[in-house]
């Protein structure tokens, strides 16, 4: 806890603060208040704000959202282009002290487990270079005496030479860690808060580092402080009213992209995944749901990157990409060291989108977009 109370101690200004503004109750009554004619007012408008995003999110806005689709794939394509950038996740371990009710990774499912050494992960990314990735993903359970800093540090310098762009979706580090890591070679860090929900986050997380609500929350503050160049939040669609927790996670990012204007940050929307373990979700959001968040994000931000894995099906992703999404992975595992050698007992969750890497791309070209595998160099910002 000491660690954790110094990283306190530098940011007496942190989102933290923010959220504690607002009731999460009023906050939820307050976007099943959105009336039609809120909606009309949003879309109207060439920018909108945080109470046009909850007329957007509301049950108000389904009839308009073909109206909204517009708007926001006109908005998309004047900041990206018609690109969509790839990537792809490298597990590099599965051990988690970690009890997340929902995930397949909690240290009490019986699964194997897995850490990767350097030797091993070169061999995932002889195939993953083979598929032409350029941007890597690196991803691992949370359990900080088996995969640290100097885990990470070691596993970034091994695949450095092989990628232009390494980002890191791993336990939160301290500020010192993650100069480290960036130092390295990592430009981008991905942390999800889950819910935004104080009083109801322990419960999703009884035990673990996981189960310290502010430590988590503050991780894209200290990512910032850092100097990482990219950070990206999201919550877990599902564990609460998918509606209040993206609205949460809408003011994150304004507060964030105020606080740290020279940051680039990005979006994701994951929904639960079939995993081990019987959790249910609390409250699961629908394909038409999905395409009215994705696209109430775009019209809140046009420069924001909105990121869909594979965890969605293959129609869904194909269809995202007109109204809002940006950022797609390709023939994902979720299993340490899937790509030479498959177990599904390593996997964290079920994948969705089970296409190789040619189908991927074809179908972004068949949809008139091209797929981007080098975005930028990250030595070009030094």
């Amino acid at each position: 806890m000491e660690k954790e109370e110094n990283n306190y101690m530098e940011l007496e200004n942190s989102f933290y603060h923010e959220l504690h503004k607002y009731s999460w109750d009023e906050e939820e009554s307050s976007i099943f208040a959105k009336t039609q004619q809120d909606v009309k007012r949003a879309l109207a408008k060439e920018r909108i704000d945080i109470e046009d995003f909850k007329a957007l999110i509301s049950p108000a806005a389904e009839p308009y959202l073909d109206l909204m689709a517009i708007k926001a794939n006109r908005l998309t394509k004047r900041r990206f282009g018609k690109t969509i950038q790839m990537y792809v996740p490298l597990y590099v371990s599965n051990y988690c002290t970690n009890y997340c009710v929902y995930c397949g990774f909690n240290c009490h499912n019986q699964i194997l487990r897995k850490k990767l050494t350097p030797e091993q992960v070169l061999e995932e990314i002889e195939v993953l270079k083979k598929w032409g990735f350029r941007h890597l993903l690196l991803v691992s359970g949370e359990a900080e005496k088996l995969t640290n800093a100097t885990y990470y540090e070691e596993i970034i310098r091994t695949v450095r030479p092989h990628f232009a762009q390494i980002s890191l979706e791993v336990q939160p580090l301290d500020i010192e860690e993650y100069k480290r890591v960036g130092d390295a070679g990592v430009s981008a860090v991905y942390v999800y808060q889950e819910t935004y929900n104080e009083n109801t986050y322990p419960g999703f997380h009884p035990k673990g580092k996981k189960h310290n609500f502010r430590y988590r929350l503050e991780t894209p503050d200290r990512c910032a402080i850092a100097g990482i160049t990219k950070v990206g939040i999201g919550a877990l669609l599902g564990l609460q009213n998918w509606r209040t927790d993206s609205l949460f996670t809408a003011r994150h990012l304004l507060y964030l992209e105020k606080t740290y204007w020279q940051t680039r940050y990005s979006i994701s929307l994951p929904r639960l995944r079939p995993h081990v373990g019987s959790f249910m979700p609390h409250d699961p959001i629908n394909d038409h749901q999905m395409v009215q968040l994705i696209m109430a994000f775009r019209l809140l931000d046009p420069e924001v990157e909105i990121s869909l894995s594979t965890r969605e099906s293959s129609l869904f992703r194909d269809m995202a990409m007109r109204i809002g999404v940006t950022t797609m992975s390709a023939a994902s595992s979720t299993e340490p060291g899937g790509y030479a050698t498959h177990n599904e007992e390593l996997e964290q969750f079920s994948i969705n989108d089970g296409r190789s890497v040619e189908e991927v791309t074809a179908a972004i070209k068949s949809c008139g977009y091209q797929p981007v595998w080098k975005d930028w160099d990250s030595w070009l910002q030094k």
